[in-house]
């Protein structure tokens, strides 16, 4: 499976931005997909995760609240809504597929995307 983020961009805090993963070469709804960033000089850290049918989902604290993440398997694609962006939001977001529920909020994913950069001015 290959996954392409794209959807970042320069936000000011607290504004909004849809991230959309486009997945293609494979059966997208069997995956588990998730996102998770990467901010300058820190390590890679989850972000939210959801199911395969989209029943349950995942998120780190500090974006509960703030970050939906959604998926359209008709489409192949995954989406990550991001309202009421902290400038300690800014990284590179990638996208992932794959893994399993037990491991949801670990970087053990299959499938990894090449990354769309979110830059929060505050």
């Amino acid at each position: 499976v290959q996954l392409q983020a794209f959807g970042g961009g320069l936000v000011q805090a607290g504004g909004s931005l849809r991230l959309s993963c486009a997945a293609s070469g494979g059966t997208f709804s069997r995956y588990i997909m998730g996102w998770f960033r990467q901010a300058p000089g820190k390590e890679r850290e989850f972000v939210a995760a959801m199911s395969r049918s989209g029943g349950s989902t995942y998120y780190t604290d500090s974006v509960k609240g703030r970050f939906t993440i959604s998926r359209d398997n008709a489409k192949n694609t995954g989406y990550l809504q991001m309202n009421s962006l902290k400038p300690e939001d800014t990284a590179v977001y990638y996208c992932v597929a794959g893994g399993t529920l037990a491991n949801v909020f670990t970087s053990e994913y299959d499938y990894w995307g090449q990354g769309t950069q979110v830059t929060v001015s505050s």
